[in-house]
């Protein structure tokens, strides 16, 4: 590899629609363990960490941000910086926000850029391409990993190898880019061993990346540096000021890799798959002498080539061929595996009705731990709440609703106005509407409770913040 340390920026904005009821916008598929223990996210920045490489820099959305440093805790990565986006803007205003934030440090860092949400087989391979691609970057390149076709796939962009690079080994020019081709097409390309899958992983060095995006998309990299400027620094975080939202929507391909003379290609073999739909990730899962994949509590008779994975209730199949059965707490879902790529259209067709589960989960995540929705009543429901040890909620109030806590597990510290109460395993507070209150958790375990309330309106946004350990207003 380089003789530089290596800075890998994680681009972690992507919803994963094609893999509802379990990816959805409130809790993307790059937060979940899809393929081993980790996280997708979790997986990728265990790809580049060591000696060689620097810590890694997250994008993400701002929605995101506690997911992903809590994520980032479990995994006990430490130093990294979460940039947050105050809205989405595809790949290349994100790559640039990264290249001129590294570039504050070392204008010629080299950046690993890469997608939170790829499941990668071969990590010798992954490392060897890399050392490949960082000598290439070194020379003036920006470089492509270019994955090996192992199916006519229509889904993905396509590649054509030019010329070696001189004095590169396993280095070559870019002849074309071909952007989802049709099923002939990608047949043709498979059969012919010149064309790659484009994985949307790159290596350059920040000021290549800054010079050709000055150069081909001016406005792109003026909107970003002004959101820099405006950026404010909190926690382990960097805000991106407002006017990233002015940058074009636009993915570094066409902003830069299908326009650029320096673009370059780095052939390899490692496994790759962008686990871009349940079909996808049947392929890359475990499967048993039926080539079933299964997850979570299943039962399978008679069945064949199925993925099938629950979340919490028992789901089971008997003679069914090809299929996906996937059951969460609020949804399910069954589809032949041949129509995986449609989940998305089914996802605009809740949006369109108004669903709630198209983009949220029944368990919410916050900062402190989570919440979980269990009934919905006329003027009351209930929830389960868990708070992490030694986190705390916000010290607020409510107009419109009075609540009960339960605890069920752990110890809990409330303020209730003037009070300070000390609650265990059994015990209950009321909090009246209007009181001002925050629950805190001073215990070693997770404190769990439920929590009853009653009123007239119930909706989330009926809180009054005062105070908030984690900067939210």
């Amino acid at each position: 590899m380089s003789d530089h340390r290596v800075v890998p920026v994680i681009l972690s904005g992507g919803v994963g629609t094609r893999l509802w009821p379990l990816s959805r916008e409130g809790f993307p598929k790059q937060f979940w363990p899809l393929v081993g223990s980790a996280t997708m996210l979790q997986e990728t920045v265990g790809r580049a960490t060591g000696p060689g490489f620097e810590p890694p820099m997250i994008i993400c959305a701002e929605a995101h941000r506690f997911l992903v440093a809590e994520q980032l805790r479990e995994a006990g990565i430490a130093g990294g910086r979460i940039v947050l986006e105050p809205v989405a803007r595809n790949s290349a205003p994100a790559i640039a926000a990264a290249a001129i934030l590294a570039a504050e440090e070392n204008p010629h860092a080299l950046l690993w850029i890469m997608a939170a949400d790829a499941a990668i087989k071969d990590l010798p391979a992954l490392h060897a391409a890399l050392a490949r691609a960082a000598a290439a970057a070194e020379a003036g390149h920006i470089v492509a990993f270019g994955m090996r076709p192992t199916s006519p796939e229509t889904g993905f962009g396509y590649m054509e190898a030019g010329a070696p690079l001189p004095g590169l080994e396993g280095a070559s020019a870019i002849a074309s880019f071909v952007e989802k081709p049709d099923a002939a097409r990608a047949a043709e390309y498979l059969a012919g061993g010149r064309h790659l899958w484009n994985a949307g992983m790159f290596v350059a060095r920040a000021s290549t990346l800054l010079a050709e995006l000055e150069r081909l998309t001016p406005e792109l990299v003026s909107a970003v540096r002004a959101s820099i400027e405006e950026s404010k620094r909190d926690l382990d975080f960097v805000r991106l000021g407002a006017s990233f939202a002015e940058a074009p929507s636009i993915s570094i391909d066409y902003a830069v890799m299908e326009r650029t003379a320096h673009a370059a290609v780095v052939p390899a073999d490692m496994g790759w798959s962008d686990v871009g739909s349940w079909d996808a990730l049947w392929q890359v899962s475990p499967k048993d002498a039926a080539g079933n994949a299964t997850h979570g509590p299943t039962s399978l008779v008679d069945a064949k080539n199925c993925y099938v994975r629950s979340e919490g209730i028992l789901t089971t199949v008997v003679g069914l061929e090809d299929v996906v059965v996937v059951a969460t707490e609020d949804a399910v879902l069954a589809l032949h595996r041949d129509r995986a790529q449609d989940v998305k259209k089914l996802v605009d067709q809740l949006r369109a009705q108004k669903r709630p589960e198209a983009g949220a989960h029944r368990r919410m995540y916050r900062p402190w731990g989570h919440y979980e929705g269990l009934i919905q009543g006329d003027r009351f429901q209930v929830k389960k709440i868990l708070v992490r040890p030694g986190e705390k909620l916000s010290l607020q109030k409510h107009y419109h609703r009075a609540e009960h806590w339960v605890v069920v597990n752990g110890t809990a510290i409330v303020e209730r106005d003037a009070e300070r109460i000390l609650l265990r395993e059994n015990e209950s507070v009321y909090l009246p509407l209007g009181c001002v209150h925050r629950l805190e958790n001073p215990g070693m375990i997770p404190l769990t409770l439920i929590e009853v309330q009653a009123g007239a309106y119930l909706g989330e946004d009926d809180i009054v913040r005062f105070e908030d350990t984690y900067g939210r207003a």
